[in-house]
């Protein structure tokens, strides 16, 4: 399996085949195939253990935030490492791509849990809409950064941190009732 995701970070979903797995490890094709039956067989099994993974990314950030107010740039590099480094990005697309999305249902927990704990932390009436909107706007930055991010930060001459720090500076505005920034001190931003 690290095999595969390695080939799959590294050249997407069409270097996941039996014999490039094989390769990497050191197996015949044939070795690959006994164990998982199928290419298609050994996709699922990719896309199940990196759905697990996400899951559980996801899982840590909403246990953060039940035991700590994490600042908003914590909970952004979190979610953007579970879909960059965690490969969750070039997955979803491989997915959704693929146009079996129903891979992607053990998520809806717990992005459903990342709601509800910051909602926890915002404590008002107007909360979960604004909430679900801002782990919306979290979640499609960090797969969108994940997966065409590099090409676009060094088309629009920005750092590699730019869009983290976007969404860090943007999450708290979320968690206010009126919706009205606080002040920011010239230079803290």
């Amino acid at each position: 399996m690290a095999a595969a995701r390695k080939l799959l970070l590294e050249g997407g979903p069409g270097a996941v085949t039996l014999a490039n797995i094989g390769d990497r490890i050191g197996m015949s094709h044939a070795n690959i195939l006994h164990h998982f039956g199928s290419a298609a067989a050994l996709q699922s099994a990719l896309m199940g253990s990196m759905i697990n993974d996400l899951t559980n990314a996801l899982d840590d950030v909403v246990n953060l935030l039940k035991t700590d107010a994490a600042a908003p740039r914590t909970v952004a590099d979190m979610v953007f490492d579970a879909f960059d480094k965690g490969g969750a990005g070039p997955l979803a697309a491989w997915i959704v791509l693929s146009g079996d999305v129903r891979q992607l249902e053990p998520v809806r927990d717990a992005v459903s849990a990342l709601v509800a704990a910051i909602v926890d932390q915002a404590r008002d009436d107007g909360a979960p809409e604004r909430v679900r909107l801002a782990v919306l706007l979290m979640a499609v930055s960090a797969f969108g950064d994940a997966v065409i991010g590099p090409h676009l930060r060094d088309m629009l001459d920005q750092k590699d941190e730019a869009m983290r720090e976007l969404i860090a500076r943007i999450l708290p505005l979320f968690l206010l009732p009126s919706g009205i920034p606080p002040a920011v001190p010239p230079g803290a931003a």
